[in-house]
């Protein structure tokens, strides 16, 4: 990695923070990358083997190609690394043999001083833990000095939902008038049905939607694949976008469910605008994001008497621990309601 322009995991190149990509700058051991004789572009040389930013080039690798994380979690693991590798240059530290559990103690207290929240410094101590637990694995340190780490505790925080009664009217709020209303629906009625990711959901292609079985197949992160069954409702939207909307946009072959108005694959940002105008024209007027949509599937599923065990399969989380958060918040709804409606409470 090169404090200029730092090529990424995900296989292209990113401008550090605060400069113009294609601008030259000197790296932080000295080395460059700006344009040569003829506007030739000239790149900085390789990490040398042995050191600090080779190491975490290796993981990073491990991470895209090994765990297959997606490209925001890839950039975000290589801006949080080059953090590290910020301090332990500044320390006079390049060599990975030269990395000391003191110098990660002194980097952790350089994150509390910085005034990052718990929940960031966690993130990037996370970042160089995993580091250094997967050198130790690969045999390139005898013992891993981060071992001895903590992460700060982090206050937990609950899901933030939707009511039952605000995702009904969520739903219906594109309408039907016109082919962009057409996906919107029945892209809210996915989402909302299935519980899914909107990376999930913008990523899924026409050969994995069975709507004559009333099933989709959704692939999660690390490509895991579950399969998902849909609702009367769901089925209705995706058949009414299917024959009578995408078909006025898409021009060619082109194989994703849900499209822009150009007919290209809709991105997440576009789709972001559209819900927070449908959420303000029902009167939501605080944050929203697809993934309380993903929140209000696994309470209300809860709610109504589901297995934790089914939940976690129909989210496609890993560990269950990650679905448990929903019992907590199914019990808030309890309390709640018994403070509410309870003569006596």
């Amino acid at each position: 990695m090169t404090a200029g322009r730092r090529p990424s995991a995900a296989g292209g190149v990113r401008p550090a923070s605060g400069r113009a990509a294609g601008t030259s700058s000197p790296g932080r051991s000295g080395r460059s990358e700006g344009t040569g004789p003829k506007g030739q572009v000239t790149r900085a040389p390789p990490a040398k083997a042995g050191s600090l930013e080779r190491a975490i080039e290796e993981y990073l690798e491990h991470l895209k190609v090994e765990r297959r994380l997606r490209p925001n979690s890839l950039l975000a693991y290589a801006g949080d690394l080059e953090v590290f590798v910020a301090h332990a240059t500044a320390a006079g530290v390049v060599a990975l043999a030269a990395v000391t559990p003191a110098l990660l103690l002194r980097f952790v207290v350089s994150l509390a001083q910085a005034g990052l929240s718990p929940r960031s410094q966690a993130r990037r101590l996370t970042a160089v833990r995993g580091l250094f637990r997967f050198l130790r694995e690969e045999g390139q340190l005898d013992v891993d000095p981060a071992q001895a780490l903590r992460l700060p505790k982090l206050p937990k925080r609950l899901p933030e939902l939707l009511s039952r009664g605000e995702v009904e009217a969520l739903l219906v709020a594109p309408g039907q008038d016109g082919p962009l209303a057409l996906r919107d629906t029945a892209l809210l009625e996915l989402l909302y049905a299935t519980g899914c990711r909107i990376s999930e959901a913008l990523d899924l292609t026409l050969d994995r939607l069975y709507l004559d079985q009333a099933i989709v197949r959704l692939t999660g992160k690390g490509d895991k694949q579950r399969l998902v069954p849909l609702g009367g409702p769901a089925i209705a939207a995706l058949q009414g976008w299917l024959t009578s909307g995408r078909p006025a946009l898409v021009r060619g072959s082109v194989r994703w469910v849900f499209v822009n108005h150009r007919g290209g694959r809709l991105s997440r940002q576009g789709f972001f605008l559209k819900l927070r105008e449908y959420a303000l024209a029902i009167g939501v007027t605080r944050p929203i994001s697809p993934h309380k949509l993903r929140h209000s599937f696994a309470t209300h599923l809860l709610e109504g008497g589901a297995d934790l065990r089914a939940v976690q399969a129909l989210l496609g989380h890993a560990d269950i621990g990650t679905t448990e958060i929903y019992t907590h918040v199914t019990r808030e709804h309890l309390r709640e309601r018994h403070k509410r409606h309870h003569p006596r409470a």
